[in-house]
């Protein structure tokens, strides 16, 4: 568990958002640890390896996946710093998620993020003491994302989990003048009627990444050219044959793949789906050990439980390597 020495020499200049050459396929990562839930980062640069052999083009670190709200600030910044070394080995770009409750400690781990040649940086909405409307929303962003500038900022969209449900378009509308580094959305909400309308703002000039998996064939028909995922840590080759089948104007073959991410995730659900999902990395042979608590990681009994239920519904042929 060991920081990196230094951080890189001379950051690169950065364009304001992500490349969008090809579908942007980006995962939420988990991060690795031990039985007694310490990092475990030396597990990092086979998760790397594992994930651009699987078509991945980025990472979206420490978010919810990352279980980074479980983790301490020091801890964020070792990840931060592995995933900046390893994952742009790889050819990953790295976007670090540093929000939280906390501004100043949002922007220190912004300026941390920098620092060591992240590729973006992200923020969910402060879910304790929440933000009254929009202005507020773009006020406390704003703070985090200049910590970082020029990088690119992503405001992480999740009203689910923070609580924060405000029309997302507007918040592009204040934050295009308010944060100069503003990129764009991870956008994790069923509402597609506002996800529509962020993607056509000015011209489409933002890059809304579509943040549920279960439904990327509908993001996918509205425009969306990137998605940040949970379940593309394990299953991104089924991604990709659906982002292929779409491309190609073969729509039947699109439901049918999103049929069967849809079965995927409603598979793993009932075990806890973090620390399931932990689980299923293992058996796919990146053994990114237990959920910290309090997840409740699957007893031996679990994981043999959910990798029957996995072969039954066909999961290991699914995930064959992209391209074969």
């Amino acid at each position: 568990m060991n920081s990196i020495q230094r951080p890189p020499a001379s950051p690169r200049k950065r364009n304001n958002k992500m490349p969008k050459n090809s579908f942007s396929l980006i995962a939420a990562p988990h991060t690795p640890m031990e039985g007694d839930g310490a990092l475990a980062l030396d597990r990092i640069p086979a998760l790397a390896a594992h994930l651009a052999r699987d078509g991945v083009t980025g990472v979206f670190v420490a978010g919810t996946t990352g279980e980074g709200q479980s983790l301490t600030t020091d801890e964020r910044r070792l990840v931060a710093e592995k995933w900046c070394a390893d994952g742009k080995e790889r050819g990953l770009k790295v976007i670090v998620h540093v929000g939280g409750n906390c501004l100043a400690d949002a922007e220190s781990l912004a300026r941390h993020a920098a620092r060591w040649g992240a590729d973006a940086i992200s923020a969910m909405a402060p879910f304790f003491f929440k933000p009254g409307g929009v202005e507020e929303l773009v006020d406390f962003c704003a703070s985090i994302a200049q910590c970082a500038a020029p990088i690119p900022f992503y405001f992480y969209h999740i009203p689910d989990l923070t609580g924060v449900d405000l029309p997302m378009v507007r918040f592009l509308e204040l934050s295009k003048r308010a944060i100069p580094s503003m990129a764009g959305i991870k956008y994790t909400s069923g509402d597609l009627i506002d996800f529509q309308n962020c993607l056509r703002f000015g011209d489409g000039s933002f890059d809304i990444l579509y943040g549920t998996d279960e439904s990327l064939l509908a993001g996918l028909s509205l425009g969306a050219r990137g998605a940040v995922g949970s379940s593309y840590n394990f299953a991104a080759p089924l991604y990709r044959r659906l982002v292929a089948a779409f491309e190609a104007g073969d729509l039947d073959s699109a439901r049918k793949i999103q049929a069967e991410s849809v079965l995927l995730i409603e598979t793993i659900a009932p075990y806890g789906y973090t620390a399931a999902a932990k689980s299923v990395m293992a058996l796919v042979g990146i053994d990114c050990g237990p959920a910290r608590r309090p997840l409740a990681a699957l007893d031996a009994g679990g994981r043999a439980r959910l990798k029957d239920d996995l072969e039954r519904i066909g999961f290991f042929d699914w995930v064959r390597a992209w391209g074969e």
